[in-house]
């Protein structure tokens, strides 16, 4: 048996939720006629079906808003599914504006009709009757798992009943008549008949359940909540003739009012309900045009603010680039030609040491290449003048040789 809620968010105090099946045709007729004659009759303020979109097949969703307790506001939406075999499912979720009471009506009652014989009141995953008893199927196998089945609802309220001997009209007085209002179209009432005991149990012990002879238990659910204990929540003797069952009455009402993690899908209709509700009052609405406004106004003081940023910036970008080219022109005047500019130190440099290098000296005469071979030689008259150092120099090769 799962003793610890898993990690999906709790519901808030706050919200009432269900789902069930319609089991008959033409719900979305049933739900019309009724919430006309219900706003007719001033049970609830007003409702809203909202327009369908056309080629997803989508749920055919409802709001009615109520009031209850004097001046306490509920808003409810039911959603409907598409019709199936076995009929169309639907889902409730309502939420006051302060945590909710057990003993207010039930939000299911804004939209189904109450009258006896009604097909929407059926739990989507049995298929059960809410709020009637239920006898547990003479066959084993299918007792075992539909016991199982409910172990594992986290939607509604399962209750199992054990007779410890066949009852009479009195016995059939079904547990939801005891319950406060707001627990009667959540409870699924299951009755064991006196030989089914041991099956019963054989079911239920993978979840740590167990039903007393002739009591009653209330099951955990999927995932179970904070705080439960299958002895707390157990009856050891259920009196089945016509009298109110305290102790059971109390079992049942005590576990709806522990905290529980929201059963899967609930969170998706919740976040519905709060952020995509249509129904307004004419103050709702003024309300919401004005935070609308604010919230226009604000974007706009917003986009203002950035603009005259932008702008102020580009103004510093366009005087910094002005200021850097004044300073540029100062340094450099741009009309100069290139050729009347400074040379560069690099340039000046290079034009010094030019300067300083020194005068190529004069080609030297070369030696004949055989003793017997004698150069011929100027006459002086037409020699050219030659330096001391020059003159000396063929004296010094002669010698060498």
């Amino acid at each position: 048996m799962p003793t610890s809620p898993s990690d999906r968010p709790p519901a808030p105090a706050t919200v009432w939720q269900t789902r069930g099946r319609h089991a008959g045709t033409s719900a979305e007729d049933v739900l019309r006629r009724s919430l006309r004659r219900l706003k007719a009759d001033q049970d609830i303020d007003d409702f809203l079906e909202l327009p369908q979109a056309e080629g997803d097949a989508p749920d055919l969703v409802f709001e009615a808003r109520t009031r209850v307790a004097g001046q306490v506001t509920v808003r409810a939406r039911l959603s409907l599914a598409p019709a199936a075999d076995d009929g169309q499912e639907w889902t409730l979720v309502a939420e006051a504006e302060r945590p909710w009471d057990q003993a207010w009506p039930s939000p299911a009652a804004m939209f189904w009709p109450t009258e006896p014989g009604a097909e929407w009141n059926r739990d989507a995953v049995t298929g059960l009757c809410l709020g009637e008893v239920n006898p547990l199927p003479r066959d084993d196998k299918a007792a075992r798992r539909l016991l199982r089945d409910c172990a594992r609802s986290g939607w509604n309220v399962h209750v199992v009943v054990h007779e410890a001997m066949t009852t009479d009209e009195r016995g059939q007085v079904p547990l939801a008549h005891w319950l406060p209002p707001g627990l009667r179209h959540r409870v699924v009432e299951h009755r064991a008949a006196p030989q089914q005991l041991r099956v019963l149990n054989w079911a239920l012990r993978d979840f740590g359940v167990e039903v007393p002879r002739g009591g009653a238990v209330v099951l955990p659910g999927a995932p179970a909540p904070e705080g439960y204990d299958a002895g707390d929540f157990a009856v050891r003797a259920v009196f089945l003739d016509g009298s109110e069952p305290a102790d059971l009455v109390g079992a049942v009402t005590r576990f709806a009012a522990l905290p529980r993690a929201l059963p899967d899908g609930a969170r998706e209709a919740l976040t519905a309900l709060r952020e995509d509700w249509h129904l307004l009052t004419p103050e709702e609405e003024l309300a919401r045009e004005r935070r609308l406004v604010a919230m226009y106004a604000e974007a706009l003081e917003a986009m203002t603010r950035s603009r005259d940023l932008y702008r102020e910036a580009a103004e510093r970008a366009h005087e910094a680039l002005a200021a850097y080219r004044e300073s540029a022109e100062a340094v450099v005047p741009h009309a100069q030609r290139p050729a009347d500019r400074p040379a560069s130190a690099l340039q000046q440099l290079t034009r010094t040491l030019e300067r300083l290098k020194p005068a190529p000296r004069p080609r030297r005469a070369h030696a004949p290449e055989s003793p017997d071979a004698a150069a011929p030689t100027a006459p002086v008259e037409d020699a050219a003048p030659v330096a001391p150092e020059e003159a000396a120099e063929p004296r010094t090769v002669a010698s060498e040789r």
